[in-house]
């Protein structure tokens, strides 16, 4: 299980950074980004589960259902069908984040793959998060205000960036919640966010005073 995190890092890294700056720069289109940013998300976070068993098994059927319907709704210009493509996103990287928890979670020791996979999971939570708000506002509309003007309603990089300002906490203001159920994913996305770097914080900290005293019985 040794470095089983390093390449989820390395694919969520180009899907929140890199996807965007290169539709951004006009170097693919939207449409391309959103399927290079998922197909190659879901590929490469189904390497992170490797050895996980029966979630291993059930990210793979969800990673290759969410290839598929990502190259599909691009394909047969399906606004329902990329929709449908977030919620496998969503369902898969729901996966990787219990998988990678569990993990971290476990154990006294502070390994560098332990540390990845606790990077990991926090991007994992503010991609999740970015899905979210991305489905709530196809189904219901104006849930949000300040968004880019795009000719898809479906995938706009403006999700991550809010998704990411929100679960740090900054809340710069351009982008603003509007109804009841978009609040409520922001300020939950906040709590979490707050939480996990708490509980991240404390846990390595105890992992590394336990591992420090138990150097010290044994010498």
């Amino acid at each position: 299980m040794n470095n089983n995190f390093s390449y989820l890092l390395i694919a969520l890294l180009l899907f929140i950074f890199g996807v965007p700056v290169a539709s951004n720069l006009d170097l693919i289109s939207l449409q391309m980004s959103r399927v290079l940013g998922a197909s190659s998300l879901l590929a490469v976070g189904v390497w992170s589960l490797r050895g996980a068993g029966r979630l291993y098994s059930a990210g793979m059927l969800v990673a290759i259902t969410g290839i598929v319907l990502s190259i599909l709704s691009v394909v047969r210009e399906s606004d329902m069908l990329h929709v449908i493509t977030l919620l496998a996103m969503f369902v898969f990287l729901l996966l990787a984040t219990i998988n990678a928890f569990r993990q971290i979670a476990v154990g006294n020791d502070i390994s560098l793959n332990r540390i990845v996979g606790a990077v990991c999971v926090y991007l994992l939570l503010g991609v999740m998060w970015s899905i979210a708000y991305n489905v709530l506002e196809y189904l219901q509309p104006d849930s949000f205000k300040g968004l880019t003007e795009l000719v898809s309603p479906v995938w706009n990089p403006d999700w991550i960036y809010f998704s990411f300002v929100t679960i740090t906490t900054l809340g710069y203001g351009d982008i603003t919640p509007l109804t009841q159920t978009a609040r409520s994913l922001t300020v939950a996305e906040a709590i979490v966010g707050q939480f996990y770097i708490a509980v991240l914080v404390a846990g390595l900290v105890s992992a590394y005073i336990s591992s420090k005293r138990d150097s010290n019985d044994r010498d």
